[in-house]
């Protein structure tokens, strides 16, 4: 990732709660219809495991996003993220609703985006993250830029760089090799 330092790692200590755009940060932001004008999104297993790390140790994990998508809905489930806002003209609107329902500062959200959709939140997040591939006038607005693309491991870096700062990651790596 870039954009890594001492201030950084500081401020990802406080994350409480992780809000992700869906196309082009979990999927790589193609939208594919089959014949019959089903949407098809594509979603990377390893920022799958990322994302159920970071609940598994408390940090809640909410998706905001414009469109709208059967399978959006289906790999939340999976996942286990119950807070999931689609069709968003307003992301702010859906922001400042987990901001209430969590009892928030900006300084407990991180978020990542990618498009300049994105910015309103970006700009009130304590930890505002673009993926790799981001348009670069979002670029201007993240403190962290990551190594990789949407829908290709980013979201697993931004959950990996997380649970390391907070000095979690090594445990949970060593309870793997235990198993």
């Amino acid at each position: 990732m870039r954009g890594i330092s001492n201030e950084t790692i500081e401020l990802a200590k406080h994350i409480t709660m992780l809000i992700l755009d869906v196309d082009g940060v979990l999927t790589d932001g193609s939208i594919i219809f089959d014949n019959d004008g089903n949407e098809l999104k594509s979603f990377n297993v390893k920022d799958g495991h990322g994302i159920k790390m970071l609940m598994k140790e408390g940090i809640n994990v909410a998706i905001i996003t414009g469109r709208t998508s059967g399978a959006v809905t289906k790999r939340a489930h999976e996942l286990g993220i119950r807070d999931v806002y689609q069709g968003c003209e307003d992301k702010v609107a859906a922001y400042e609703d987990l901001k209430i329902k969590y009892s928030l500062y900006y300084k407990n959200i991180a978020c990542v985006g990618d498009d300049i959709a994105d910015i309103p939140l970006m700009s009130r997040a304590g930890l505002p993250v673009a993926v790799g591939d981001a348009v670069e006038d979002i670029k201007k607005f993240a403190r962290l830029v990551t190594t990789k693309e949407g829908g290709r491991g980013a979201v697993r870096q931004v959950c990996d760089f997380l649970l390391k700062s907070k000095g979690i990651l090594s445990g949970i790596i060593d309870d793997y090799s235990k198993a």
